[in-house]
C-alpha cells in the first residue's frame, strides 16, 4: 500500500453526475486493489478534513458545476490554487469540499499534498446514472489518478 495516500470520492449517487466522484473511487478501488486507501464521502467538510487529517498526500474527486462544458475535468493543487467556491454548488451541505479546503489551509491542516480533480456535470437532479459526459470523464479521472498515484510511489522511495 502507498503509505500516507489517500483517495477521497465525494458525492451523492441520488444527483445524477454529483455520483462522479463517488464511482471514480468506486472504479479506482477495483483497479488498484489493497495498494491504495480510498474512501467515499458525502461532501461535508468537517469529515473531508478528518479523513484526511494525518495522511501525506490526498486525491479529492468530486462533480462541480463552474459552466464549462459537461464532461471537462479539472485537476487543481490545493496547496497552490484556490478551489472556486461555485463549483460546488450543487453540494447539500453549506460547508463543503471547497471551504474545508479554505478552513484548513487558513488553520495550517492541509496535507502536504491534495490534488482535486473536478468532473463537470451536466445534471444534478434527482436520479441514478450519470450523463454520458460525465461517465467518459470518469473513465478519464481514473486513468490521470492511477498514473497520479504511480508518482506519488515513486517520491516516496
Amino acid at each position: 500500500m502507498l503509505a500516507g495516500v489517500l483517495v477521497i470520492g465525494v458525492g451523492n449517487r441520488y444527483r445524477r453526475d454529483d455520483a462522479a466522484g463517488l464511482l471514480a473511487a468506486r472504479r479506482l478501488r477495483e483497479a488498484a486493489g489493497a495498494s491504495v486507501a480510498v474512501r467515499e464521502e458525502s461532501g461535508e467538510g468537517t469529515a473531508l478534513m478528518q479523513a484526511w487529517e494525518g495522511v501525506e498526500a490526498v486525491i479529492l474527486i468530486d462533480a462541480v458545476h463552474s459552466g464549462a462544458p459537461p464532461g471537462t475535468i479539472f485537476r487543481l493543487d490545493a496547496r497552490q490554487d484556490p478551489i472556486p467556491a461555485g463549483w460546488f454548488h450543487w453540494s447539500s451541505h453549506a460547508f463543503g469540499p471547497a471551504e474545508a479546503i479554505a478552513l484548513a489551509r487558513t488553520l495550517g491542516r492541509l496535507p502536504p499534498r491534495l490534488i482535486v480533480f473536478g468532473i463537470e456535470g451536466k445534471t444534478f437532479d434527482a436520479g441514478d446514472g450519470l450523463s454520458p459526459e460525465a461517465e467518459r470523464a470518469v473513465e478519464d479521472v481514473v486513468s490521470r489518478t492511477l498514473h497520479e498515484l504511480k508518482t506519488l510511489g515513486r517520491a516516496e522511495r
